[in-house]
Formats: C-alpha cells, structure tokens, sequence
C-alpha cells in the first residue's frame, strides 16, 4: 500500500529501438535483413487527457518479473519494457479493472499529486494503461526504412566455415553499383520511405574500398536530390582495417560492423584464411585501429557448436571496449552443411549464452541491449514479421540481379531496371516468405509472438520444409528470452 509522499512512483522505460547501431542489424553472417521498424501503437490518435473522471484499465497480456526486493519488471506483447518501483507497480494494478483517475486520486491522497499525474501519465506512455473504450493496440507495419544490401564482391580474404557464398573472383561495377543505388532511392520514393539504408558488403566489402566510396558518394547526392536520409554501414571481416580506411569511412558517414566470433582459437576455428593462416590477431588488431581513430566498430558474433562455450570470454573482452555487439546463431546452408559442428545444440548453447548474460549481467553497458542479446529476436518494441525479407528490403548481387535474402542471391526476382524493384519482390510468392507471426503454427498463443515473431523464416524453412510454423530453434528462445528481459531491468536500474 502506497501511504508516504517519500513512496513516489518510479517508472523506467527503455528507449524505442526503430534504429539499432548494433551488429543485429548489419551481420554479414548471412541472416540479417533487419529494420523492425513497427511499434505497438494505439488503435486511433487519441491524446493522454487526465481528466479526473476519465476512465483507465490496464493492458492486457503483462507478465511481472521480480528483479529485487525494490524493483519489478513489465514486459508483454503490446507494450514497452519497463521497470516498477513498489509504488508504481501497486498503482498499476489498481487499473487491473477499470479506474476513473478521480478514483486514483482520492486513494491515493497523501501522494503528492502532480507525482501521481506524472506516474500515471509515463503508464500510459509506457502502454501500461490505456482509456478503458480504447484498450485496444494493434501492431503497424509502417517501416521508415527501405535497406539494400550491396554484394559488391564475391571475393574475400577467409574461408568462413559457416560463410554460404562461392568466392568467385566478381566484383560489382562502378556502373552497375550506381543502377542500383538509383533504383533503390526509386522504390524508396514510389513507396513513400524517408530513409535509405545501404550495406556494402561482400565477400570482404573492403577489398573494393574505392567502390565504396565511389558509390556513397553518389548515394548521398540522391539523398540531397530526394530529401531522403541516408544511412551505410560497411560489413568487414576486420583484416583489413587501416588508418586511412577508417579516415574514409568517417569522411563518407559511415559505420563499420566486424565479425568477432571469438578470442583466439575459438574465433580462428570459424573464421581462417583461405590459406588456413588464423585470422583473430588482424581482428582484433582492426577493431583497435577503428577505436584508436575515433570509430567504434559494431561486433557482429555468430554463434555455433564450436564457440558457445567461449562466448563469456569474449563478452567480457567485448564490454572491456565498450563496444556494441550483437549475438546471432549460426543458419546451416548448401555449402557449410558437411560441418556437423556447427550445428546448434539446445542445451550448449543454452549454457554458453547464459555464461555469457552472467558476465553481462557484472558489467552491464549503458545502451539497450534487447534488440542485440537473442539472434533474430528484437524485445525493445513488438513486430509482426521477424526482418525486413520481403517487404523493406532488397539484395543485389554483383551483376545488378535483386534477390529476397542475401542467403538466396542465387534466387533473384528482379534486377536494377525494374523502375520499382520493391513492389516486384513484394509480390513474389515462390521464394522465402516471411509471414506474419499471426499466420505461423506454434506461435499464435505463445506470450514472446510478437518480439520473436517465430525466428528467421528461411532457417525454419531449412529445418521442417514450411514457412508456417514456428523456429527450430524455438526452445531456445524461450529459454534466453526472460533473462535478456531481466538484464535490461537490472541495466535500467543502474543507469535510472
């Protein structure tokens, strides 16, 4: 019971993730199409108005998970991540069934009251509560975002066990590059997108770092031209960072994800020179580089069988840095398959990501982790599809070809002379599809749909010959997923 002025209601809420800088989005492991752009939003506009005989319930479908004898944390399907002091979460509950705020007010008349209009108001942003005759939330695919992936080279430097490409020695012309930058800023004002998002990657992107530049250059003068924001990142393998590839990459705006899959053997054992030469010290040395000339490389971390067990190791190396990182499994394609250790066992990986929250847990960063900790699953705000395939999302190959997926550049639907390349590969029905959790088997009344909106569809698809029905790898998301929710508690505490 809340019966002191000094009981003051403390709502902390983690911040919107439309925009995450971590490797989740930007893996050259061949599973990322990213850009969850779609938040839970009220059914219509209507405003907050705390009139005193308004009338409140609270949201269905929240979980509650004690963090502490101070603090709990609300999570659900249709709300925001937010953490409760006593107070506040004894206010929540007396929304459990409809409340008018002149209610609210009288029951709670020794707190002071512009602290309970404020609490009640950060409830209502938080979707915690919500006017009792517009209850109802439903999810908007509306992303902002278009995103193009640009295989500017089949070449690369490794031999990437788990890497799903040929290595043909292709690189993409300066002209065929630029067709397709235009058509992607085409497709982006067809269908009303603000920003353009561009990958260059490879193969080792760097390889062609001129073209990098010849092509962002010219993408940023689209950009100008269309009033559209531009945003790149480079997708490296981290050997050949110098001094002056980072000078180039700052002067064009760009950022820089490194695979990092980690320390010593257990990085070299997934991620060799085609010669079979260990590549972990020209890595790290990379990183060190960026760091040094004042560019902090996004970690991209591809988990297996081979290196779970190191993954604590390397986290904490990892935030020793200070550095953004993402944790993403490993998918088997036509060219890793005969690597059977690889393969991702429930309970190693189970305990080698726990080991590694364990570590998180003793040094947690100050920036949102949710849309980072469990592969292709993004807890900072609600979807319905787990990435962009299919809808908000492009991949072109060297030869100017547009394919759904960068694991499927083999499948292409399109090509840089459609003058709508987006509408054509929305429309395609015989490559990978990426439903709607809604529509996927096993997942309809599960409490995690619409965070997890049931794991990558092609690696689903590998595993059980459908795209509707949940992931193979659902056990372990349901596993992983409460303790990543109870990090983030524990970090908006720290940094509250």
């Amino acid at each position: 019971m809340i019966n002191k002025k000094s009981d003051r209601p403390q709502i902390l809420v983690s911040l919107d993730s439309t925009y995450i800088a971590s490797g989740q989005c930007d893996c050259d492991g061949g599973d990322c199409a990213c850009d969850l752009s779609p938040l839970a939003k009220l059914s219509s506009n209507i405003q907050l108005s705390l009139g005193m005989f308004e009338t409140f319930v609270r949201v269905p479908n929240s979980q509650i998970m004690n963090l502490n004898d101070t603090y709990s944390i609300c999570y659900g399907s249709h709300h925001k991540v937010a953490v409760l002091n006593q107070s506040a979460l004894y206010l929540l509950n007396q929304f459990t069934h409809p409340h008018q705020l002149h209610d609210i007010s009288i029951q709670h008349h020794d707190i002071d009251q512009t602290d309970l209009q404020t609490a009640i108001e950060e409830l209502y942003q938080a979707r915690l509560i919500a006017p009792k005759n517009n209850c109802s939330f439903h999810l908007q695919e509306i992303p902002e975002t278009l995103t193009a992936w640009l295989h500017i080279s089949d070449r690369c430097n490794l031999r990437c066990d788990y890497c799903y490409l040929p290595h043909l020695a292709k690189d993409m012309s300066i002209d065929i590059g630029r067709a397709a930058i235009a058509s992607i800023f085409r497709s982006a004002t067809l269908n009303g997108y603000r920003r353009v998002k561009l990958k260059y990657a490879g193969g080792e992107a760097l390889l062609c770092s001129a073209l990098i530049k010849n092509l962002h250059l010219y993408a940023q003068s689209l950009s100008k031209e269309t009033d559209i924001i531009l945003d790149g990142v480079v997708l490296s393998n981290g050997t050949l960072i110098t001094p002056e590839i980072i000078e180039m990459l700052q002067t064009l705006n760009l950022r820089l994800m490194i695979s990092l899959d980690g320390l010593s053997n257990f990085h070299n054992i997934q991620r060799a020179y085609a010669d079979g030469k260990s590549s972990f010290q020209d890595v790290e040395r990379g990183i060190k580089i960026a760091l040094e000339n004042g560019l902090i490389p996004d970690i991209s971390i591809t988990v297996t069988g081979r290196n779970a067990e190191g993954l604590a190791e390397l986290i904490e190396w990892i935030l020793e840095y200070n550095l953004p990182f993402s944790l993403n499994f490993y998918r088997e394609n036509e060219l890793s398959a005969s690597h059977k250790d690889l393969q991702l066992e429930e309970s190693k990986l189970i305990e080698g990501m726990l080991a590694a929250f364990k570590v998180i847990e003793l040094k947690l960063p100050n920036r949102n982790l949710l849309g980072s900790l469990i592969d292709r699953a993004n807890l900072s705000s609600p979807h319905k599809r787990t990435c962009g395939v299919g809808q908000n999302y492009l991949v072109f190959d060297y030869k100017g070809q547009i394919a759904k997926c960068q694991m499927q550049l083999y499948k292409t639907v399109s090509s840089i002379d459609e003058q709508d390349p987006l509408t054509v590969v929305r429309q395609d029905k015989a490559g990978i599809q990426n439903l709607s959790v809604e529509e996927k088997e096993g997942c309809r009344t599960c409490e995690w749909k619409y965070w997890c909106a049931g794991g990558c569809p092609l690696a689903t698809f590998n595993a059980t010959g459908r795209y509707d029905i949940q992931s193979p790898n659902c056990n372990i998301y349901k596993a992983l997923y409460p303790e990543a929710v109870r990090l983030e508690g524990l970090r908006l505490i720290k940094y509250s």
